[in-house]
């Protein structure tokens, strides 16, 4: 009778356990779909920058890229990060300023793709450049120019193959105001102009300008009409101590435009011109950091995650680098896009844009998918046109926001940042960073924050890794 009672017991104890341990695994199983497919949660205030984001700490290399010698702190040129955000010559622009500038380069990108999409045996006739893409630039790098060097901050940009700063003599109609000194050629050892029949000024191509006593010059009309022009010469670039390279770079006696405050441009392009082509074999890395942090921006081939995984760069665009997007997923559920959407020229990636633009039926799936999971918000009109899906989040703490991935060609799925979704400018107005356009297929910066890319542009390819800020 007792051995009955205690296999009774037995039993009951063994089903109390195994009801137990269903519900301890659905609990776990639903919280790994939380974290793993469908939503994260993030803090309001992590949307925006703070006085606290400005600390030391926040505002210097991370421990891994300042282990890498070719490694530069990159920073958000009107963040709190930034030595640019004082004094006359940075007054930062308003939301509507920077919305309308990043329009105007998505529509020089769309001329000039209008004019240029080629079949990949043509692309050795490709028409020059008559302009080239910044002037909505975000993110900035300081390097050293000249014997000895003089350490000036430069917008960095992956649309442009020319660098150039803004060089002395420069009469003050003939030149924007900068943070730093004006570079003076005079006053360094290793200056010297190229000459009109050098294979350097030929590069140049459609940035090609007259002829000054057989010296040659550039001329280089932006996006949003900003121009430099100035003269082509050799210069010694310093990254680090150890990092000194002779290169070719525009020294700029007439400029005009909206820099707030940087000495001109780091040019990232894949011309024959740009920094990485002429010093580390074609082959640098970044991370974009989020509001209020440090990123990086390193050259050549050390430091890239283990994790990194590439895809290929598209032949049917010279002048840009661009990435074939095959699908998109909202929650973890695969957007119905037919294939045919997106076209096989590809996305272009680019710094310089701030909002990622999608083809319009891509762009209702991914808008009406993101409305869906966030309908307990309060939605708000955005009074933009290019901005149409944002939300109130005054008064809340928390947000949850769905996790969004994109896939591209050879499988490569990378899924955004939080802030890599939205765009915020207040907390009664933070948007969906995306926007719907037929005519111009770009990855944009935003989508961009806190990922290691890599731009191996000798193999042709593109490669992403999360955590790249860390």
């Amino acid at each position: 009778m007792e051995r009955v009672k205690m296999s009774i017991v037995m039993r009951n104890l063994l089903d109390i356990i195994i009801i137990l341990c269903v519900c301890l695994n659905f609990g776990r199983s639903d919280g790994a779909k939380e974290r793993g497919t469908c939503s994260q949660t993030i803090l309001v205030s992590s949307l925006f920058p703070s006085s606290s984001s400005s600390s030391l700490s926040s505002c210097l290399l991370s421990s891994k890229a300042s282990q890498t010698k070719s490694s530069l702190l990159l920073v958000h040129r009107h963040g709190p990060c930034s030595h640019l955000m004082s004094g006359k010559a940075t007054t930062s622009p308003d939301h509507d300023e920077i919305l309308r500038r990043d329009q105007a380069r998505v529509d020089s990108i769309q001329s000039k793709l209008s004019k240029n999409q080629v079949r990949p045996s043509q692309l050795t006739d490709l028409p020059a450049t008559q302009w080239d893409e910044s002037g909505a630039g975000t993110y900035v790098v300081k390097i050293g120019i000249g014997t000895p060097k003089q350490d000036l901050s430069l917008l960095f940009d992956t649309g442009s193959d020319l660098t150039w700063v803004q060089c002395q003599p420069c009469l003050e109609s003939k030149c924007y105001p900068q943070k730093e000194p004006l570079f003076n050629p005079s006053s360094s050892t290793s200056y010297v102009n190229v000459s009109c029949s050098s294979r350097a000024c030929n590069s140049l191509r459609g940035l090609k300008g007259d002829c000054s006593a057989s010296t040659c010059r550039y001329k280089a009309v932006y996006a949003d009409k900003s121009t430099s022009q100035g003269f082509l010469a050799t210069e010694k670039i310093t990254l680090t101590n150890s990092d000194v390279f002779d290169v070719k770079f525009g020294c700029g006696d007439n400029n005009k435009g909206k820099y707030y405050g940087v000495a001109g441009i780091l040019g990232l392009g894949r011309g024959e011109l740009s920094f990485p082509s002429q010093t580390y074999n074609k082959m640098f890395s970044y991370c974009l950091p989020s509001s209020g942090n440090g990123g990086h921006l390193t050259f050549g081939s050390v430091g890239i995650s283990e994790s990194v995984k590439f895809t290929p760069i598209s032949s049917s665009t010279r002048n840009w680098y661009s990435l074939e997007i095959v699908g998109i997923t909202v929650c973890g559920k695969q957007l119905g896009i037919p294939s045919a959407v997106f076209p096989t020229s590809g996305a272009i990636i680019d710094s310089g844009t701030v909002i990622t633009r999608l083809p319009q039926k891509a762009y209702a799936a991914l808008k009406s998918a993101f409305k869906e999971k966030m309908s307990t918000y309060k939605i708000t009109s955005s009074g933009d046109g290019s901005l149409d899906t944002c939300y109130d989040f005054t008064g809340l703490e928390s947000v949850k926001i769905p996790r969004i991935t994109f896939t591209f060609k050879g499988g490569n799925v990378v899924e955004l940042d939080p802030k890599g979704i939205l765009y915020s400018q207040s907390r009664s107005k933070v948007c969906l960073a995306f926007a719907g356009d037929d005519l111009a297929f770009i990855f944009g910066s935003i989508q961009q924050q806190t990922l290691q890319v890599v731009y191996d542009v000798a193999a042709r390819r593109v490669g992403f890794a999360p955590q790249g800020c860390a």
